[in-house]
């Protein structure tokens, strides 16, 4: 008696155990493919949608490299290449490592400096002369070997503004209490991303940076600085954004004259079906978008 008891309980606890266990299973998307770069889209300051110029996005050894030795000066060249996708809820992890010298051109604050976008304006909508995209920056720094302290994982915000702790942060940059990473080796770095309201910055499992609310800005940098001198040339429908949510937009990793390494660029999206009798819920959602589910 008690083993046929046993076997029936265990055919109707083992599905819903399995159910459990298949919503709860975390499916983190790879941004590349490890072979090219045909989920991106490439644009350089100068240069039209998809040229990409001295072959500065590349693939080597399983790594998206950003490279400038077929360079003979920056000249303002600055680069982005946006992932086909825009995202809203998610969560966002890479490594990166600066390699060999900055490029003949290249500002001094660009030594060891790039970034990747978030919450970006799409490849298609940046202007031919624009400089950078309208989105948020994770900047990513390293080390300059002197014994000063230079953190990485910082925000930056063309043509975007944030809030800390309830108050709008008017810097341009703003610093995380990340640790300094001098040489050549792999960093890595996590983002939440949490639509309009809240977004975090991780680092070596710590919360390095934490902010909320980012709205369009009504200037591109600072308050000397407007979007016609960042070369956007639709500058009157950025201003007319002023201080409206960014609540998603696309992720590009950025070319600012110092050679780079990425790799294992990972998303989990936190944005899908939430209705418990769908085929594709997931537990770990935090944002519903019915339209997803699957029931067949």
């Amino acid at each position: 008696m008690k083993t046929l008891l046993y076997a029936l309980l265990t055919l109707i606890t083992l599905p819903v155990f399995a159910q459990k266990k298949q919503a709860g299973k975390e499916e983190w998307l790879s941004l590349f493919n490890g072979k090219d770069l045909s989920n991106w889209d490439i644009k350089i300051t100068g240069y039209p949608l998809g040229e990409n110029y001295g072959n500065t996005f590349r693939v080597e050894n399983d790594m998206i490299r950003i490279a400038y030795d077929q360079y003979k000066n920056f000249d303002g060249k600055f680069g982005h290449m946006y992932y086909k996708q825009p995202f809203s809820h998610y969560i966002l992890r890479f490594e990166y490592r600066f390699t060999g010298n900055q490029t003949p051109g290249g500002a001094s604050w660009n030594v060891r400096n790039s970034g990747i976008m978030f919450h970006s304006q799409s490849a298609a909508s940046v202007s031919l002369k624009q400089d950078f995209p309208v989105s948020l920056e994770v900047q990513t720094l390293g080390g300059l070997s002197n014994g000063k302290p230079r953190p990485t994982a910082n925000l930056c915000s063309p043509g975007t503004l944030v809030k800390q702790k309830g108050q709008v942060n008017p810097l341009h940059c703003i610093e995380s209490t990340s640790k300094t990473y001098d040489g050549d080796q792999w960093v890595a770095v996590e983002v939440l991303v949490l639509g309009d309201s809240l977004i975090e910055h991780h680092m070596e499992g710590k919360t390095v940076l934490a902010y909320e609310h980012p709205v369009t800005d009504a200037v591109f940098i600072s308050k000397d600085d407007d979007y016609e001198q960042a070369g956007v040339a639709d500058a009157a429908y950025w201003r007319a954004r002023a201080g409206k949510p960014l609540k998603e937009g696309y992720i590009a990793l950025q070319a600012e004259s110092h050679p780079i390494d990425f790799r294992n660029l990972k998303v989990l999206n936190l944005k899908g079906c939430m209705n418990r009798k769908a085929k594709n819920y997931k537990s770990y959602y935090v944002e519903p978008d019915e339209t997803a589910c699957v029931f067949k």
